[in-house]
């Protein structure tokens, strides 16, 4: 090795040790519902028993894959994709980026539809979200399952997006990003404030109007990366502890039975409160009481 070539060397190693090649870690967490995807307008799309929900799991996954694309054009080093609908087994795992990494099935663990989030992650992305239960001109609006009339935490009543974001939040990671129908556009922007949002279609009644499919993965994809690209403009979802969950079940057995969860009481006909400084510990007694 010549001189100049000792000199270059020398320059690199000691110089620039940041090399080019050097990339500042980026994770990006990135749950997924179904009810909210472009095309979703009745429940049977989104079962595994019906006609259709082989074709409407192929667009989940495309629009599932063009968050993940989002992500990495604004720079992560890691996504981590979580299914997050009804079975957790519906993302086709061949359609998403092999640079991605996707969590199927539940684990029976508080965190439901955000198991796989923790401190290391620096932004939450939500793909076919829909709206809280009981919401006007919403697609499939409902809060976890039929039985729940209304989820509030701290007397705001909350859809799932809302008790995402506060898991989430425990860890201290911002949602910068929801994708759904135009009622949980509406929603989020009401309860977060500042997050970047796109609406896939618009309810009319229990109809809806929406976009093409891959207008809808073109915009997402745009979109995720700017809201990733400005993640330090988000804050965390947050609320002030104790957290006091109120909810309302539609079954009087459901309601009966919840009353018998640790430090829950019955506080109405068919309504529940249970209070908890780890909103964790207040996800497992939903999880568990709303059965």
């Amino acid at each position: 090795m010549n001189g100049r070539a000792w000199i270059v060397v020398f320059l690199s190693l000691f110089l620039f040790p940041y090399s080019a090649t050097a990339q500042e870690e980026l994770k990006v967490f990135i749950s997924v519902d179904m009810e909210g995807i472009a095309g979703v307008v009745v429940s049977e799309e989104c079962s595994s028993s019906g006609p259709d929900y082989g074709y409407f799991r192929r667009i989940m996954s495309h629009e599932a894959n063009a968050a993940v694309l989002g992500a990495f054009d604004a720079g992560a080093t890691e996504v981590v994709v979580r299914d997050s609908h009804g079975s957790a087994r519906n993302i086709l795992p061949d359609l998403i980026d092999p640079r991605a990494k996707l969590l199927r099935d539940w684990s029976g663990g508080p965190k439901g539809m955000m198991e796989g989030i923790d401190e290391s992650f620096d932004a939450v992305v939500f793909v076919g979200y829909h709206a809280r239960a009981g919401t006007a001109d919403a697609i499939i609006d409902h809060t976890m399952s039929g039985n729940v009339m209304d989820l509030s935490i701290n007397g705001q009543s909350l859809p799932e997006a809302g008790a995402n974001a506060l898991i989430a939040g425990h860890f201290g990671v911002p949602v910068v990003y929801v994708a759904g129908d135009q009622g949980i556009v509406d929603q989020v922007e009401d309860l977060f404030g500042s997050v970047g949002t796109f609406a896939t279609k618009q309810g009319i009644g229990a109809s809806s109007l929406g976009l093409h499919p891959e207008v809808a993965q073109k915009e997402i994809r745009a979109g995720v990366a700017d809201a990733v690209r400005s993640r330090a403009d988000f804050e965390p979802f947050t609320m002030t502890k104790p957290y006091t969950m109120v909810l309302k079940l539609k079954s009087e057995a459901s309601v009966y039975n919840g009353s018998f969860f640790p430090g829950a009481q019955r506080t109405g006909d068919w309504e529940l409160t249970f209070s908890n400084d780890n909103i964790l510990n207040v996800m497992y007694a939903f999880g568990v009481m709303r059965r």
